[in-house]
C-alpha cells in the first residue's frame, strides 16, 4: 500500500471527527437540510481526502439512487456517500454531489468571535 497524501484546503473546513483530516470547505455546502440514519447531514459540491466504496442501489426517502459510500482516506472511517445516479428527474441536482453526515465531521475552529457561543459555555474558569 502506498503513502497517503492529503489535500490541504484553504478556508473554513469540515474535518473528519476521528482523525481531523480536511474533507470539505464550508463554502461548498449546497444544503444543510439533508438527513441520514443518524441525524442531520450536508449536501456538498466537492470533497477531498476520501476513498469511494463500490456502487450500489439504495432506497432512500427521495427514491432509489445509485450511491457510493465515502470514507476518510486517512483513517478509513465512513463519513457519508456520493450520489452517482438518481432515477427521479426532480432529484438530478444530487448527481455527482456528496453527503457528509454531521455527527461524523467537525467544523474547523476559527479564530475570532463566535456569535453562536453562549457566554461562559466553554470557559473552563467558570464552574
Amino acid at each position: 500500500m502506498g503513502r497517503v497524501f492529503l489535500v490541504d484546503i484553504d478556508g473554513r473546513a469540515y474535518r473528519c471527527k476521528f482523525c481531523e483530516s480536511a474533507l470539505a470547505l464550508v463554502d461548498h455546502v449546497l444544503s444543510r437540510s439533508f438527513n441520514c440514519n443518524h441525524g442531520r447531514a450536508y449536501l456538498i459540491s466537492n470533497v477531498v481526502n476520501i476513498t469511494l466504496g463500490p456502487q450500489e442501489e439504495r432506497l432512500m426517502t427521495s427514491g432509489m439512487h445509485t450511491v457510493e459510500d465515502i470514507f476518510c482516506c486517512c483513517c478509513g472511517q465512513y463519513v457519508g456517500w456520493k450520489y452517482v445516479e438518481v432515477s427521479d428527474k426532480n432529484q438530478k441536482y444530487k448527481e455527482g454531489k456528496f453527503v457528509l453526515e454531521r455527527w461524523r465531521i467537525v467544523e474547523e475552529a476559527t479564530e475570532g468571535f463566535n456569535s453562536d457561543a453562549r457566554p461562559g459555555s466553554s470557559d473552563p474558569e467558570n464552574p
